[in-house]
């Protein structure tokens, strides 16, 4: 919740990694690591996590999905505690996780001997999860007094280099961002076209959509691995998706503009 001001901060389970991000990030904030590499290595996490499930090792990816989550929330305080922000972290950051998500689905479908097709649709279906979440959780933080305002409601262009960093590996990022997340968002923005003029989100209503956060999907697939319900991921996800119509109806129907 180092993001959102006092009064807006919720109770977010997807965000379980936090304690351990921060205390990773005071770890490295007198060292030459950087946020970037903190990113990199939550990608290498991801990537054993990986391995580990080929190898039909469960609980031992579970490990490392539930690690990527703590050093994942790393990078992010480590920007914050080195007064180093970046759009270079912030879409590289988002550029790993789907990729990460698309890799960790195909495995997944390798090992469960799931169809091709239906695992396209449940990474379909997770990206778009993830979507709702981000979508309410920027519109919550950019209203919020003092909330992290880097990421944008709607990003149709590269933002200015913030000090310390190359616009042209900003706006190289921007484009891969645009290329891999830009249909999420539209479908989403589509469904929900009204929900930035809402003025502040209830901790309620944003502590139920955490479900929708990566963290808490990935913790879902991590409790699943051991319990060898690998068969199963892939059919929970895409029927998971269905929740995402009843979010927003609440939304729609508690919250109007």
């Amino acid at each position: 919740m180092s993001k959102l001001a006092a009064p807006d901060k919720f109770l977010d389970l997807s965000d379980y990694g936090r304690p351990f991000g921060k205390f990773l990030a005071n770890q490295l904030k007198n060292t030459r690591f950087t946020p970037i590499h903190v990113t990199l290595l939550f990608g290498l996490s991801g990537l054993i996590a990986l391995y580990c499930i080929l190898q039909n090792h469960y609980f031992l990816a579970s490990f490392f999905i539930i690690l990527k989550s703590g050093i994942d929330a790393a990078d992010g305080e480590l920007a914050r505690i080195k007064n180093t922000p970046s759009y270079t972290g912030r879409y590289l950051d988002s550029v790993f996780d789907i990729i990460l998500n698309l890799l960790l689905f195909m495995t997944i479908c390798y090992v469960s001997k799931t169809t091709l097709w239906l695992t396209i649709l449940a990474f379909i279906g997770i990206q778009l999860q993830g979507t709702l979440y981000n979508y309410y959780y920027v519109i919550l933080r950019n209203k919020s007094v003092g909330g992290d305002a880097t990421s944008k409601i709607f990003e149709y262009k590269s933002p200015k280099a913030l000090p310390g960093e190359s616009q042209k590996s900003v706006d190289l990022l921007f484009r891969i961002y645009t290329i891999v997340y830009g249909t999420f968002d539209k479908i989403i923005h589509t469904l929900d076209k009204e929900a930035y003029k809402v003025k502040t989100f209830p901790h309620w209503f944003m502590t139920l959509l955490s479900i929708y956060g990566l963290g808490f999907q990935l913790l879902i697939i991590a409790v699943m691995l051991p319990l060898n319900l690998i068969e199963y991921i892939i059919p929970f996800f895409i029927l998971y998706t269905l929740f995402i119509f009843a979010l927003i109806g609440i939304r729609k129907t508690v919250f109007k503009v």
